[in-house]
């Protein structure tokens, strides 16, 4: 992780854990959260997901990673999270 970046992650450092989808831009990737909740009306529990763009200064991760993504201060008009590390390699892709 960037030394710039790490000294200005906020103090309400959200952590999130999810899979890369997307590494095709450069310096950059897409993680999709996901979370379960249980539904209002109906009391099923269903599934929500979320994509993030988050900052990868490497270019190390690929798709199907599990990677770990820590909230930071605004780095362009859609990233404000950076890849912390990596939990889980993929094998599929």
């Amino acid at each position: 992780m960037d030394k710039v970046i790490e000294d200005q992650i906020t103090k309400r450092q959200r952590i999130l854990v999810g899979k890369v989808v997307s590494s095709k831009m450069d310096k950059s990737v897409v993680v999709k959260v996901e979370r379960r909740v249980k539904h209002q009306i109906f009391g099923k529990i269903v599934t929500r997901s979320a994509n993030y763009k988050a900052h990868d200064e490497d270019n190390k991760y690929k798709e199907g990673d599990l990677v770990e993504i820590k909230e930071c201060r605004p780095i362009s008009r859609d990233k404000s999270w950076v890849v912390v590390r990596l939990v889980n390699t993929s094998s599929v892709f």
